[in-house]
């Protein structure tokens, strides 16, 4: 055979080995893993006894409804619904309550956007308070849990939760935008001995907030805006506190309040009706406050009081300074004939110089006690002494 003969047999053997041999399958294709917010949740998930706290914190994201049925949360913890899918939806059914423990709490966290919170007929949601209260209020003795923080809630509704016995203050509303809350009642009567601090409302540092047919008992202040823009409080009664007020303002990170409003609500057997507080010394602003068609009974030491001297005390003998101007303060329909006590003050207006401007004061008639005779730098047109 002649080398050329050879090398094509070699050529033709090398061809054929290579045509018979298996040509590698292409890989299958990776599919890729859902992300979070395509992954289907549950309906409705109800959670209910001791340990349905933790197991609905842990299982919040995965749940479109979430159903809290007589919860016992354990002492020391927090009913943490702070990390909610939007459009979530919590409903409590039956009494929920908590274990005692002397701590700064809350024992209720809700966060989220386009979070509904609801009470069904007859949901209780219960502090424990009588365990805590010791007349001390935040300010000593036992440690005691604030009880709800509604923090960070954007587009969202509370509607018809019942909440009584709050060791200190109940509803803290910080960081919302375009929140409503709905015939929220909060009941703090059992706690008229010794119970301090109860607020009601105290809001911070939010916008478009909207609290309509609330019923308040407590022991301070029924709503105390701190900071925040576009605030309403309306079609509400308060009872047995400090009334419908602004501040006090300053001393915080967050010392603006703009456009508020206080819109037919009804404060009794009160210590102060109307109150409205800058910090002494401190600067930041209170502007477009309005308080329209205000019935008073029953006040025992204000009925109206105006400001710019507050340090922890009301009218504690501080001078009032201008660093927090009052401007376009509006009085208007304020109903209290008779309303104070004969020991207590019908108006005081408390101002620095030049710092309380622009203000409105129509069909104000609050009478029954004293006429303070140290009003200062009072606005045109606004009856004080």
């Amino acid at each position: 055979m002649t080398p050329f003969s050879c090398w094509s047999l070699l050529v033709a053997a090398f061809t054929a080995s290579v045509i018979a041999s298996p040509v590698a399958e292409p890989a299958p294709a990776i599919t890729p893993a859902p992300s979070p917010d395509k992954i289907k949740r549950a309906t409705s998930c109800t959670f209910s006894g001791s340990s349905g706290a933790s197991l609905a914190s842990v299982s919040q994201k995965s749940c479109a409804t979430i159903v809290l049925s007589s919860l016992v949360v354990p002492s020391g913890t927090t009913l943490d619904l702070s990390s909610l899918e939007d459009d979530t939806t919590v409903i409590f059914e039956g009494t929920t309550t908590w274990g005692y423990a002397a701590w700064a709490g809350p024992l209720l966290q809700i966060e989220g956007k386009s979070i509904t919170v609801q009470g069904a007929s007859g949901a209780l949601l219960d502090g424990g308070g009588s365990k805590y209260w010791d007349g001390e209020g935040g300010s000593g003795g036992v440690t005691k849990p604030k009880f709800f923080y509604a923090h960070d809630l954007t587009d969202s509704t509370i509607t018809n939760l019942h909440i009584q016995n709050t060791p200190i203050q109940a509803v803290s509303i910080n960081g919302a935008s375009g929140l409503t809350i709905t015939d929220m009642t909060i009941d703090n009567s059992a706690g008229d001995s010794k119970g301090k601090n109860t607020d009601c409302f105290d809001i911070g540092s939010s916008s478009n907030v909207v609290i309509t047919g609330a019923n308040c008992y407590n022991q301070d202040d029924c709503v105390a805006v701190n900071s925040g823009t576009d605030i309403t409080f309306e079609n509400s009664v308060c009872s047995g506190g400090h009334g419908l007020s602004i501040g006090s303002v300053g001393g915080r990170s967050d010392n603006v309040v703009d456009t508020v409003t206080f819109y037919n609500n009804e404060v009794k057997n009160s210590v102060n009706g109307i109150r409205v507080k800058a910090t002494e010394g401190d600067t930041g602003t209170i502007k477009g406050v309005t308080y329209q068609k205000i019935t008073l009974s029953s006040i025992s030491k204000y009925g109206i009081l105006i400001e710019q001297n507050y340090d922890g005390g009301d009218l504690d003998g501080g001078t009032p300074t201008s660093g927090i101007p009052i401007t376009g303060l509006t009085l208007n329909t304020i109903s209290g004939s008779g309303a104070v006590s004969s020991s207590g003050y019908d108006v005081v207006v408390v101002c620095g110089s030049g710092a309380c401007t622009g203000w409105t004061w129509e069909s104000v008639t609050v009478t029954g006690g004293k006429k303070y005779s140290s009003c200062t730098n009072v606005p045109s047109g606004v009856a004080c002494s």
